[in-house]
């Protein structure tokens, strides 16, 4: 979509004028408009520009530019609103990236002030260090952010018993879209009238709002306010006397429709010394809801619920793991206790009894073990990522997002919403703040059809009706945006909407600031995301590479798997892996959700307008490191390592490529060649020809190129006298490139521990590839060609039961996880490749899940050491750690597994020319610095290629295989005794 006039001004006039105006880093560009054209909701708009304010002079600038060409403003924090008030067709004022800092933190005063970009984790993690934190605590903790929580007034799983947003918010300063500065907090008689003597901006907008407040006093005592988690509209019951004219607890959930918040004085709370989970089943969502008044006689810290059809989306194997160790039902409550450790087992018993005695109760659990509960918490804060899909695939949405109502009226209201579900013929799993009466839903909505878009707007006005006979709130704590605005005079009549937008016009009369939210509001059916009024731009131009099989084939409905929850924007690391990039530049378009949002645009070819061809997108994709973390950290499956490697098929095609996509992503082949003169090789590549050679190759001339073996593991594995009695059989070792020609000493390790267990070792006729490098280069024809006749090589392994075992991870995933998706569809023999490819994905296993599964009398050697172990970002992706940790507990090792994520190398990626800092920087948080500080008899334990070759290169140590470690400890007649480069 080429700059289209809005108001008279374009994009590019827009994104001139803030640049001139000293507004902040200013972005214009295709790129960036389209990654902000969405947040975690089912609505788009196209901004002109986006703003990255550094500091508070950035922000009065962007207003006072924004006023004098009468462009509106919308204030984002991580964009992961469900109710589209984080997108606009003006400015988009980013806070997150820059405007980010905790300014003060009081422990006496049990105070913090922040900016609004500062990530709810940074602040509880600054006030953890003083035994104190933050109380509202929504599931997106870990990259929303305090602006968006005050916009949204978000709550939070213990909002039962430490409030919303706004019961913690003590002072906000902020400015008007007229430029108004005013600091607000609560105020006596005596200070209103002293403000509004003085006469000033802030004194008229102060009296104001006191005559709007008494003039309405009885409307706004029952009216308003008269449950907690009733946030629709806004809060004008914090104007009351009684509740000391608190303006900042009223701006609190104003969804940045009255002004831009410039900072934010918090209060801060001591939680309990211990806590205890008590798991609850039911037979159904109904009977769960029908329990909660009477837990709450047992003052919960939380009570969340979550019915089965959300459990039964979950395919990641570590929680899918957990979900399976729950008490028997088809709905759960996860009540949280706290108090101290001695207490706690009693009072989770009786709330347990309490529940045993309502009906449909199915059994419970009392979980006091910290790993455990965190296991189980996953299952709920995931939810928001799980529930965008239904169990069968169906795409889910939200639009009745997080309705409200008593507690007491939880039950009745959930059992009349599941029939009007049914009677539209609709599907939603649900889950939420069962305790506060606030329930999440996404539905399987069809925005793709007229009808469908009519049957949405037709539920969700029956859905407000409906809530509105039980007392309840359009929104309880997502607020009302787009989705909902519309549909507030269903809820509140027209007296209370007349003082929404008299209120509204009191703070922002030029309607410059998030117009078309909760008054004068946008259509709840207009600017869908998915619309049946928009035409895709056609992409068949080429033939496609992989078959996205779970997403029917469409490659635009696979990006917009990413419904903006933003997961991805996590930037610390904890165990999961995505998004490498983002975590270093903590840029929007570094992150999964980033990059799909510009893949989907680029599909509707109206901002991203030339398709595959796009230099943006291309740009975009160029630091993703192909990890395929996403694929399994992300809730709802979004693989950009895939998407990018399809983008990069189809964007060079017919067109000379970049030199790394010759020189790495051919490596395989290249490898062979090396091989038959290792050592002349390697004399060139570590001599003074070296710079030349890199640059030549696409390489960073600050990476060492890898030294190849004086011989591959197959020649080795060719002449030697199999070992053992084979007595379990034989299996078939995976001889990857990487290992065969650079660390053979791997291959030969796995050998003697396979053949140590009891196992007869084959490997495939001649020499074989999985394809990966062409893969992650996007040369998928030969990646194609290169699988069939990988395929064809293992059939007869494959057809005779035999397990593939893989040593690189990558590898390993690359058969187990690509080559299925790139060969279903390839040729005439369709159903035999789609068969076979999924039987080798079947019989592809690690080294660890081997030995674990089918030797589990096998003793390994005695290994008394200790180690921390680097998990390969492919394995995170497909099989996980477990059968590792497993078999090292087996073997006495006291092993910690590093929560560091990408080690940054990546294949390919780290070695590339204008991505060696960003790898360097990404094994510098986690994984770098743990090997540095290792005692120096603690093993490092590394499977992958990468891995070990980041290590090696960063640090004085050397990565080891788990192979390796395995085969060192068994007896002398069991190995090949010679040097290892390890």
């Amino acid at each position: 979509m080429t700059a289209r006039e809005r108001g008279g001004v374009d994009a590019a006039a827009v994104a001139a004028a803030l640049a001139r105006g000293d507004c902040g880093e200013v972005a214009g560009d295709a790129g960036r408009r389209a990654q902000y054209s969405a947040d975690a909701s089912n609505y788009r708009q196209v901004p002109l520009a986006v703003v990255f304010p550094r500091h508070r002079r950035h922000v009065l600038n962007t207003l006072a530019v924004c006023r004098r060409l009468g462009v509106p403003v919308t204030s984002r924090g991580a964009g992961t609103s469900t109710s589209g008030q984080a997108v606009g067709p003006g400015v988009i004022l980013d806070f997150s990236r820059c405007f980010n800092r905790l300014l003060a933190l009081d422990p006496g005063a049990r105070t913090a002030t922040v900016e609004p970009g500062i990530v709810l984790d940074d602040l509880q993690r600054a006030a953890s260090g003083h035994g104190l934190l933050f109380g509202a605590d929504p599931s997106t903790h870990s990259r929303c952010t305090l602006g968006g929580m005050i916009g949204n007034n978000a709550c939070g799983s213990h909002s039962l018993a430490w409030g919303r947003t706004a019961d913690n918010v003590l002072e906000l300063d902020v400015v008007t879209y007229r430029g108004t500065v005013v600091r607000l907090g609560e105020m006596t008689r005596r200070e209103i009238d002293e403000a509004i003597a003085v006469g000033d901006d802030r004194g008229r907008l102060i009296a104001s709002l006191h005559r709007l407040a008494q003039d309405n006093l009885a409307a706004l005592r029952t009216k308003l306010g008269r449950f907690p988690r009733q946030v629709s509209g806004y809060a004008l019951e914090h104007l009351l006397p009684e509740r000391r004219f608190n303006l900042a607890r009223a701006l609190v959930g104003s969804e940045g429709t009255l002004a831009v918040v410039l900072s934010a004085t918090v209060r801060l709370i001591s939680p309990p010394p211990a806590r205890a989970l008590v798991v609850l089943g039911f037979q159904d969502a109904g009977a769960a809801a029908d329990a909660v008044p009477a837990l709450l006689e047992h003052r919960p810290l939380a009570l969340e619920g979550l019915d089965q059809a959300l459990t039964d989306i979950v395919t990641r194997p570590e929680t899918r793991a957990t979900i399976d160790t729950l008490p028997a039902a088809r709905a759960w409550l996860f009540a949280e206790l706290g108090g101290t450790a001695d207490e706690l087992p009693l009072r989770a018993t009786e709330l347990a009894e309490t529940a045993r005695q309502s009906t449909g109760f199915t059994g419970s659990e009392v979980v006091t073990d910290p790993d455990r509960a965190r296991r189980l918490w996953r299952i709920r804060e995931d939810g928001a990522g799980l529930a965008t899909r239904t169990p069968d695939g169906a795409e889910a949405w939200p639009g009745w997002e997080d309705a409200a109502v008593p507690p007491g009226r939880l039950g009745p209201y959930l059992r009349q919403f599941t029939q009007l579900l049914q009677r539209y013929d609709l599907r939603g799993a649900v889950y939420g703040h069962f305790g506060e009466g606030c329930l999440h839903v996404r539905i399987d909505f069809d925005f793709t059809t007229g009808r469908g878009t009519a049957v949405f707007r037709a539920f969700v006005t029956d859905a407000a009706k409906l809530i509105a006979a039980h007392g309840g709130s359009l929104s309880g704590e997502h607020g009302d945006g787009q989705a909902r605005s519309e549909l507030l005079p269903l809820m509140y009549g027209p007296e209370v909407i007349a003082l929404f937008e008299e209120f509204k016009n009191v703070w922002d009369p030029d309607n410059g600031l998030n117009p078309g939210m909760i008054v004068r509001p946008l259509p709840l059916d207009g600017n869908l995301r998915v619309s049946p009024h928009r035409t895709p731009l056609p992409l068949t131009s080429v033939r496609k590479g992989f078959a996205f099989h779970a997403d029917d084939g469409d490659f635009a409905k696979a990006t917009r798997r990413c419904v903006g929850v933003g997961k991805c924007r996590t930037a610390a690391p904890g165990g999961d892996v995505m998004c490498p990039s983002y975590r270093v530049t903590l840029d929007e378009k570094d992150s999964t959700r980033g990059r799909a949002r510009l893949l989907y645009e680029m599909t509707q070819g109206e901002v991203i307008t030339d398709g595959w061809r796009s230099t943006e997108v291309r740009d975009v994709l160029d630091l993703c490191l192909s990890c395929k973390g996403c694929s399994v950290d992300c809730p709802v499956g979004v693989d950009m390592a895939t998407y990018k490697s399809e983008f990069l098929h189809h964007h060079y095609k017919g067109r000379v490529r970049p030199a790394s996509h010759y020189t790495m992503g051919w490596l395989p082949l290249l490898s062979r060649l090396a091989a038959r003169m290792p050592r002349l090789v390697n004399s060139l590549t570590g001599s003074r020809l070296a710079p030349a050679v890199k640059r030549l190759g696409g390489i960073d001339g600050r990476r060492e190129i890898p030294r190849f073996a004086d011989e591959t593991f197959l020649s080795w594995f060719r002449r030697r006298t199999p070992r053992g009695d084979g007595g379990r059989g034989p299996v078939m070792l995976w001889v990857d490139s990487f290992n065969n020609h650079l660390t053979p000493e791997v291959l030969r390790a796995g050998v003697a521990v396979l053949e140590n267990a009891g196992f007869r070792v084959r490997v495939p006729d001649g020499t074989q590839c999985c394809g990966l490098t062409w893969v992650t280069t996007g040369q998928l024809g030969v990646a194609r060609r290169v699988a069939r006749r990988t395929l064809t090589a293992l059939t007869p392994a494959i057809e005779a039961g035999l397990p593939v075992v893989g040593l690189e991870p990558s590898c390993t995933a690359t058969l187990r996880t690509d080559l299925p998706e790139l060969l279903d569809g390839d040729g005439d023999d369709l159903d035999q490749v789609r068969a076979r490819a999924r039987a080798l994905a079947d019989a592809t296993v690690t080294l660890a899940e081997l030995l674990v599964q089918r030797a589990p009398d096998w003793q390994p050697p005695r290994v008394d050491a200790h180690s921390i172990s680097q998990t390969h970002c492919h394995q995170h992706a497909t099989s996980g750690f477990g059968a590792d940790s497993a078999l090292l507990h087996r073997m006495g090792v006291d092993n910690t597994t590093l929560a560091s994520g990408c080690c940054g190398l990546a294949g390919n990626f780290g070695f590339e020319r204008g991505h060696y800092d960003l790898s360097v920087a990404a094994g510098e948080q986690v994984l770098l610095p743990a090997v540095r500080s290792a005692a120096p008899d603690t093993h490092i334990l590394a499977d992958g290629f990468s891995c070990r070759t980041q290590i090696a290169q960063r640090t004085d140590r050397t990565g080891t295989h788990l192979a390796q470690l395995i085969a060192r400890a068994l007896p002398a007649t069991d190995t090949d005794k010679e040097p290892t480069r390890d």
